[in-house]
Parts: C-alpha cells; sequence; structure tokens
C-alpha cells in the first residue's frame, strides 16, 4: 500500500502545505529540509523531520530505506529568478546537482512514484496560452536548471522504474490560515510584496518595466492558489497510483493578470491608492504566461474556485497581518 512518503523542502512556503495535506490524508511522511529557505514552525508535528541536505545521498538511500518511501514529492530548489541571473552556480548546484543526487539515490530502493515541482519558467515568452506540449525555451537560470531537472527524471526513470508527475507551477500565492501556513521569505513575490505593503502601511510598490507588450505595458501572470496547488499534488499522486502513468500537468487557473491589475485589485480591498514605481525591466522576466488548463480539469477532475484571485489576495493579507515574523 502506498502511505509512506518523503518531501524534500518540506519546510517550505508550498512544501509544508503539502506536507499537511498528506497527513490530512493519512499518509507517513519524512520531510528532508536543510532550513536555508525552510522554517521549523511550518513543519507538521506529525512528520518525521530531517535538518538536512540532499546533497548527502547516503544519507537519503539510508533515509529511503529506513522508512520504506514509495513516493518521493521533490520540493526543494532555490526558485528566485532574479538571484538565478546573479548566482547560476548557486541555481545549477541547488536545483540540478542535487535534483540529480537524489534521483540516484533511489536505485535499489521501494520508491514507485516521484512527484517534481516544476514551473512555468520553463515555457519562456509565449504568444499564446501555453500547453503541456507548448515549446519549452526558458529564458532564465531558474528556468534552465528546472528543465534539466525534468530531463533527468524522465532519463532516471527508465533506468530506475519509477513513474512520475511533473507539475509544472505558475505563480502560487496566498496561504492557508486553517493550518497556519503562508509564505515567510521574500522572494520578489509580487502579492506577498503588496501583502507587505498593506501590513506595513506603505502603500507602494516597484514595478519592473512598463514597456511589454501587453495590454497596460506590465507583465502578465497566471496566479494559483497555495491551497489548490496542494490539492493537485494529492489528486495527481493519487492518478498517478492508480494508472502507474506519467505525466505533466500545468498548474494555473488559465487566467492571466498583468501586474498593474493586480495592484488596482489591492487598492480595491484595502480602499487605499497604492503608490507605483516604475523601474527597468529585469532579466529574465517573461512577458507573458499563463495557462491551458484542460488537462487539470479533465485527468484530475480539478476546479479552481470561484473569485479565486480575491481570495488569494486576501488571505495574503490576513497572514501578514497576523504574523510578527
Amino acid at each position: 500500500m502506498i502511505r509512506n512518503v518523503l518531501v524534500t523542502g518540506g519546510a517550505g512556503y508550498i512544501g509544508s502545505k503539502i506536507t499537511s495535506d498528506l497527513i490530512n490524508k493519512n499518509y507517513n511522511v519524512v520531510i528532508i529540509d536543510n532550513l536555508s529557505s525552510g522554517f521549523k514552525r511550518l513543519i507538521n508535528n506529525k512528520a518525521i523531520f530531517y535538518k538536512k541536505n540532499i546533497s548527502d545521498r547516503q544519507f537519503l538511500k539510508k533515509i529511503l530505506i529506513k522508512h520504506n518511501i514509495s513516493v518521493v514529492v521533490h520540493c526543494a530548489a532555490s526558485l528566485d529568478v532574479n538571484e538565478s541571473e546573479k548566482f547560476p552556480k548557486k541555481y545549477y548546484q541547488n536545483n540540478v546537482y542535487n535534483t540529480e543526487n537524489l534521483l540516484k539515490s533511489l536505485n535499489s530502493t521501494s520508491v514507485k512514484f516521484l512527484l517534481f515541482s516544476s514551473t512555468c519558467a520553463v515555457y519562456g515568452n509565449t504568444r499564446k496560452v501555453v500547453n503541456e506540449k507548448s515549446k519549452l525555451n526558458p529564458l532564465s537560470v531558474y528556468g534552465k536548471t528546472k528543465l534539466l531537472c525534468e530531463n533527468l527524471i524522465k532519463k532516471y526513470s527508465k533506468k530506475f522504474k519509477f513513474k512520475f508527475v511533473i507539475l509544472r507551477y505558475f505563480n502560487v500565492a496566498g496561504s492557508d490560515m486553517k493550518n497556519g501556513i503562508g509564505c515567510l521569505k521574500m522572494n520578489n513575490q509580487l502579492i506577498k510584496n503588496l501583502s507587505l505593503s498593506v501590513k506595513n502601511k506603505k502603500y507602494k510598490i516597484n514595478i519592473y518595466g512598463a514597456d511589454y507588450n501587453t495590454k497596460d505595458g506590465t507583465c502578465v501572470r497566471d496566479y494559483i492558489h497555495l491551497n489548490d496547488i496542494s490539492k493537485i499534488h494529492i489528486l495527481s499522486l493519487k492518478k498517478l497510483v492508480d494508472s502507474n502513468k506519467s505525466e505533466i500537468y500545468n498548474c494555473g487557473y488559465g487566467v492571466g493578470y498583468t501586474v498593474e491589475e493586480i495592484v488596482k485589485t489591492f487598492e480595491k480591498i484595502t480602499k487605499k491608492k497604492f503608490k507605483i514605481n516604475y523601474l527597468n525591466r529585469r532579466k529574465g522576466d517573461i512577458e507573458k504566461i499563463f495557462s491551458n488548463i484542460k488537462k487539470i480539469e479533465k485527468k484530475l477532475n480539478f476546479r479552481a474556485s470561484k473569485n479565486s484571485l480575491l481570495k488569494i489576495i486576501k488571505s495574503s493579507i490576513e497572514w501578514e497581518l497576523l504574523n510578527d515574523k
């Protein structure tokens, strides 16, 4: 029976939410996280936790065997597009090398399935909505490292006979107030920054680039609630176990919002006017990207909740107002 799961990066924003939802579904969860971007306070107390880096292959092998792990959910990664342009070696080390190290440790273990946190950044700039078969042409170092990881997973899945799901996240935001999970680390995420601005009563934001080929000149993004990205993991794991067939899924809502539209939504909710500071474009930023979600709707029976953007923003603001750190 598939019940023992290892979550790498399980003390992080998304990994901790996935962990909590797995535990609520009666899975036994082991977490490996070096806490470089994760937080002890986000670790579910029913999970077994190891503070360790996944670069240690001997340790990984030992844990996989000791806990009879059947499923690996691989969330551990560096994920800031702008940082990746400044420190590419860090991203190739943390994302590519460490992922290959994890994959090599799966040999001769009980692991049958792997879920991988990838990104829409693997697509690069696109002229139309992207589906899972769209051309892959990442602009940023971050996107390039994630695409290399996807290719490694395909390679090692054949070698070590496991099935996988690659989940290409669009922009994850919002919080799970019920379980006390939200974004604690600054990562140049627009909704996080705007929510902090509300908390600090500053009501201002930097926008990088106002000359893109979009309706108002600012970048377009597809946002998805933290609760729904985790839900997709649970649904895709069940589908993977039932079908024993590897898949790739785009994880978004299929709706694109410009940066200015997000700011205006904040203004509508808070009834405050935000001061916008327009700056130059950042290297690696994609002009416009949003998802075709027909595959997750059909194969996983996934449905986005109504008023999803409002729920994302309101829960993000609520998280910041209730957290001192």
